[in-house]
């Protein structure tokens, strides 16, 4: 994607967030990551100062791990911030 697509897509989260959640409300991540304990302790940083839930869940051939972040945000800007924290793991996809 390019900066403008995904400027657009945060745009449109942001967008869809107020439309269909009132906040503060618990929030649910859901990232894919390739399994590793770097990649493990890298998406645990961005949620270490906060009472986030991260479970974890590695594929079949454990090649990937799936984690469910659950955390209580204040508002869209702070989902997408925490998404935007993510996206600089390399290989991560969000869902």
């Amino acid at each position: 994607m390019t900066n403008q697509e995904v400027e657009d897509f945060y745009v449109k989260l942001k967008s869809e967030l107020e439309k269909t959640t009132v906040f503060p409300a618990e929030y649910l991540y859901k990232f894919i990551l390739p399994t590793g304990e770097e990649k493990k302790a890298a998406i645990k940083a961005i949620f270490a100062h906060t009472d986030a839930t991260i479970e974890e869940k590695p594929s079949a051939t454990g090649k990937y791990t799936a984690y469910s972040v659950r955390l209580k945000v204040q508002d869209p800007d702070q989902v997408i911030a925490y998404y935007k924290e993510a996206g600089k793991i390399e290989g991560i996809i969000s869902l």
